[in-house]
């Protein structure tokens, strides 16, 4: 009897000692913007003929992960409107103006996340709000973890990749582009380095 009882103290005891070293696992990550670790990139058809291509120049951002619990994962990423850069100094001057981004009004783009669906070990679904345009709309998008490990610099990382497709007129930017482009698609790649 007495066996039985240490046995299961033991049995008790390594379990908390995992539980506890699981938990110690979780990490906030900074998103690496000043290396250029990371971008927020979009794509949308010029009139059904071709596509444009872009992104933003400036933003940050935070995320929280969990390898031993992903399903509690975090991020948060803050874009500047006005970092918008389509390689085509006009255009982008339309972009930033009340046609579309209307950057003077709303000088920042803000997505926070408020859940995770887990798929499989390198692949989840990510639900949060997104505000654009003065305008807040829950949205939802596949992303895909890259990888996480030490870097040359002492320091340790993670990166995840992930996109998804927006409604223009969902957003309050009504102008017309023709039928083909009235989604944006927007991509997010993200490496970010353990505080």
């Amino acid at each position: 009897m007495k066996k039985q009882l240490l046995t299961a103290a033991t049995a008790s005891a390594i379990a908390l000692g995992s539980l506890f070293s699981v938990s110690a696992q979780a990490a906030d990550y900074e998103i690496d913007t000043k290396g250029a670790h990371a971008f927020v990139q979009f794509k949308i058809q010029h009139l059904g003929y071709s596509w444009l291509l872009g992104r933003f120049n400036t933003f940050e951002g935070d995320f929280s992960y969990d390898e031993a619990a992903p399903e509690k994962s975090e991020i948060e990423i803050v874009i500047e409107t006005a970092s918008i850069d389509s390689n085509h100094a006009e255009r982008d001057k339309h972009l930033k103006g009340a046609d579309f981004l209307n950057v003077d009004e709303f000088p920042k783009a803000v997505f926070k996340s408020t859940g995770f669906e887990i798929k499989d070990d390198d692949n989840a679904i990510v639900t949060g709000t997104f505000m654009l345009h003065g305008v807040k709309k829950t949205i939802n998008f596949p992303i895909e973890k890259i990888g996480e490990g030490k870097d040359p610099w002492g320091g340790y990382r993670a990166g995840f990749s992930g996109k998804t497709k927006l409604k223009l007129s969902d957003y309050g930017i009504s102008y017309n582009l023709g039928p083909a482009s009235t989604h944006v698609e927007i991509e997010l790649h993200v490496e970010g380095i353990r505080k």
